[in-house]
């Protein structure tokens, strides 16, 4: 039991819990410098520039009154310590993509990505108006944490490879770098997984420590420059149709700040959300032309990869459900998933469908 649980289900922390109530919250007063730290090395295309927007954005709203010190991977934790680090208090935030802590609770899938989950229009249903704000507030507060949306890439690519993807049983013995559940599902496939940081792909590629990667898509993928490295590339990914980013504070922290403060954390997130979403598919069209005209060749796997890769998942996705919080984050979900896609492809889908068709796209 964490350590808010426990106040709240004691005598102690009832009474504590009421005499609160009774009194004005303790909120720090006067200027403030929080630390973000990020999954992102510095000057990765589109991650590292929703963390500088959101650092920007929340000093600016604020009129100076907190002024965000943004701290690459590496520049005060690594990519993948940011989660202990604002737990502990080390750093005030975050800034990344939780599915790379799943070692502390599955159920940050849902808060990240799962394969054939949601895209980024899904996810906003779910998380602001169908219920998934109220499971981040009940899961993430057990390691001392509040998160926010704060970014999004769309639809990721499946990835660049070596050699063509012919069949399921092209993945054994493939060493592959993909994060969080989608690594699983090639795990079951047969590939050796590796979870990397963005920042250490390019050299772990161009030295044969791996075989593939994914990573975004076309406009942060040409950024990146795995083209110089190989030239076979699947644009149609099943890991992540829209991966959520979030801007995740330390929960004491969080609560230290006006109603004003907090207001801006939360409207700032929110403006990035939409910033980054759109920064990606504004640039992905172009870079995919540059990347075929440059040599690539542009692939999509064959149904039987599609349905391995659905089989897979299910079994991935379903693992781990005798955990309790994490089977309600996962019924809730695709409960949402169910409603939205319904309605999306009668109306989105089908006008999408038929625009295309009569343009000409």
């Amino acid at each position: 039991m964490n350590r808010r649980s426990f106040l709240k289900n004691t005598a102690l922390g009832g009474s504590a819990a009421a005499a609160t109530s009774l009194a004005a919250p303790a909120y720090a007063q006067g200027n403030r410098t929080l630390t973000m730290v990020t999954t992102w090395g510095r000057g990765l295309a589109g991650v590292h520039d929703a963390a500088q927007y959101c650092a920007d954005a929340i000093t600016e709203m604020s009129d100076g009154a907190l002024t965000v010190d943004l701290k690459a991977a590496g520049e005060l934790v690594g990519a993948f310590e940011v989660f202990d680090a604002v737990s502990a208090g080390q750093a005030d935030m975050y800034h990344g993509v939780d599915y790379y802590f799943l070692g502390q609770h599955p159920a940050l899938s849902f808060f990240s990505q799962v394969p054939f989950g949601m895209n980024f229009q899904e996810y906003s249903n779910w998380f602001y108006h169908d219920g998934g704000r109220e499971l981040a507030d009940e899961l993430y507060p057990i390691f001392g944490l509040k998160p926010f949306p704060a970014g999004n890439t769309g639809p990721q690519s499946g990835g660049w490879f070596k050699s063509e993807i012919n069949s399921p049983d092209d993945f054994q013995g493939l060493k592959f770098r993909m994060p969080g559940q989608g690594g699983q599902v090639l795990g079951k496939l047969g590939a050796s997984v590796q979870n990397l940081p963005g920042s250490e792909v390019y050299q772990a590629l161009s030295s044969g420590a791996i075989d593939g990667t994914e990573w975004i898509g076309p406009w942060a993928d040409e950024k990146a420059g795995f083209q110089e490295i190989t030239k076979i590339y699947y644009t149609a990914g099943f890991h992540e149709p829209g991966p959520n980013l979030n801007l995740t504070l330390n929960l004491d922290v969080y609560e230290e700040l006006t109603p004003a403060q907090q207001s801006i954390i939360s409207n700032a997130a929110q403006a990035v959300n939409i910033w980054s979403m759109s920064q990606f598919m504004a640039n992905n069209s172009a870079a995919l032309q540059r990347l075929q005209s440059g040599g690539v060749t542009i692939l999509e796997f064959p149904d039987s990869v599609w349905d391995a890769f659905g089989a897979a998942a299910e079994e991935v996705t379903k693992e781990p459900m005798g955990d309790e919080l994490y089977k309600k984050c996962y019924d809730s979900y695709m409960e949402s998933l169910r409603s939205s896609a319904a309605w999306g492809s009668r109306s989105e889908g089908e006008f999408t469908a038929q625009r295309n068709r009569i343009v000409g796209i």
